[in-house]
């Protein structure tokens, strides 16, 4: 894949002069534009190319933003309502801006998710399931810092409350703490800190997604049948057939963005992040954004403070493990019946933990009623913790075990095999030995 030829011809003598000193078209022409890339591909695939788009406007929206808001805790509430109410179309640009980190979660999260269910992390793919792990990371620390910059009650305290579990570490805990905030407490210089790597952080951001697709175009792409590309007949050129079919996907999302931002630009935020900062009165339930809520109920499910910090880390640190955690020679669910239904279970088991990181830990699971010995019912807590044991035993027993004790259903011989008999059920494919 990486030593795919390209095809470009300069025609015009300027063309010519060009390609000779810099031949940039001739790599656009041979890795954007003719790259063979596997028939099959479904509409899974078109969440890449939606988060290279969504970072292009978070960038831009960003760098708006950063021109008209002050980093100072006396200031920086008062910025923000002034983007809101006096600059041109201020308030559009920071509900993008706000709703786009969300949509960016939305379709980083459904990326991962296609990835695990088809294998994509499997060799010889390993570095780069690796490298989209680490974007992940980064994405989580930039939305993080972002948040805290509106200088909000929730922006204040869950600042507060995050950046103090660093303090759990032994030995360290405390410096890095008092590095983080620049004293010994959330304020003007942790404000300032924020700031500085919430605006350069997407452009960290932008260099692994150039390094990512790099790393892309060395092994090629996966495929739903997760069978290799085993003939120019597996593939079709990049441009035109994956061009357009991106773009369509591009444009329903964006359909699907424009909603929450035109017209329900405050749900997925809190309310209380409307009142400025207060370091004096602590909100009645400090909670981190919707896509940070599963690994805040990891983090509550155990009741040492090291202890959840290590569980919540380790949540997502052991994602860099995945391609060898999972034994089976085959990659794609859709040749693994039992795999497939534990990797529903395990999609499920992350929506409930969302859903446990939402509540205050005292309260009970979908109630806010006053706790009653006499009824059955489980707190938050609770069912977080059962969850949280489910997490790590979906990746640290199940999957290696499946690998082991499962029968996959039989492969095609290759990619068109397989499309071939999508198009004619009646003709039944060769399967690979």
């Amino acid at each position: 894949m990486s030593g795919h030829a390209s095809n470009y011809e300069p025609k015009s003598a300027f063309a010519k002069w060009f390609h000779e000193r810099l031949p940039i078209m001739d790599m656009v022409q041979g890795q954007a534009l003719d790259f063979p890339t596997p028939k099959n591909l479904n509409y899974w695939w078109t969440f890449g190319g939606i988060l290279a788009v969504m970072l292009v406007v978070q960038i831009i929206t960003g760098v708006v933003l950063a021109m008209h808001y002050t980093p100072h805790v006396s200031m920086a509430f008062q910025s923000v309502e002034g983007i809101m109410r006096d600059v041109n179309s201020g308030w559009l640009i920071r509900y993008l801006h706000s709703n786009g980190a969300s949509m960016f979660f939305i379709a980083v999260y459904i990326h991962m998710f296609r990835g695990m269910y088809y294998g994509s992390y499997k060799a010889p793919r390993e570095v780069l399931w690796m490298i989209g792990v680490l974007i992940y990371l980064v994405m989580m620390a930039t939305a993080f810092m972002g948040y805290v910059l509106p200088w909000g009650q929730m922006s204040f305290w869950g600042a507060k409350v995050i950046t103090n579990l660093f303090s759990a570490i032994p030995w360290v805990g405390d410096s890095i703490t008092t590095l983080l905030w620049g004293g010994y407490s959330v304020d003007n210089p942790t404000l300032n800190r924020f700031f500085s790597l919430h605006y350069l952080l997407p452009f960290v951001l932008a260099g692994l997604v150039v390094l990512h697709i790099w790393a892309l175009h060395v092994v090629g792409n996966n495929n739903p049948t997760g069978v290799s590309v085993k003939s120019p007949q597996d593939t079709i050129p990049f441009s035109p057939y994956y061009t357009v079919k991106d773009a369509f996907a591009i444009v329903v999302f964006f359909m699907f963005y424009a909603a929450w931002v035109f017209f329900s630009p405050n749900y997925l935020g809190h309310a209380i992040n409307y009142q400025e900062a207060n370091p004096l009165v602590t909100p009645a339930h400090i909670v981190p954004e919707w896509y940070y809520l599963p690994f805040y109920a990891i983090l509550r499910a155990i009741p040492d403070k090291l202890g959840g910090v290590i569980a919540m880390f380790g949540s997502i640190l052991i994602l860099f493990a995945l391609p060898w955690l999972d034994t089976s020679k085959v990659r794609s669910g859709t040749y693994r019946p039992i795999f497939k239904q534990f990797f529903w279970l395990f999609a499920i088991n992350c929506v409930i933990l969302g859903f446990a990181g939402s509540g205050a830990p005292d309260n009970y699971f979908l109630s806010h009623e006053p706790a009653d010995p006499d009824k059955w019912a489980l707190t938050y807590k609770l069912v977080g913790q059962i969850c949280t044991a489910y997490y790590f035993l979906h990746f640290l027993v199940i999957l290696p075990l499946l690998g082991l004790l499962e029968t996959p259903k039989p492969l095609p011989a290759s990619i068109s095999d397989a499309v071939l008999a999508k198009s004619h059920p009646s003709t039944a494919y060769v399967p690979a030995e």
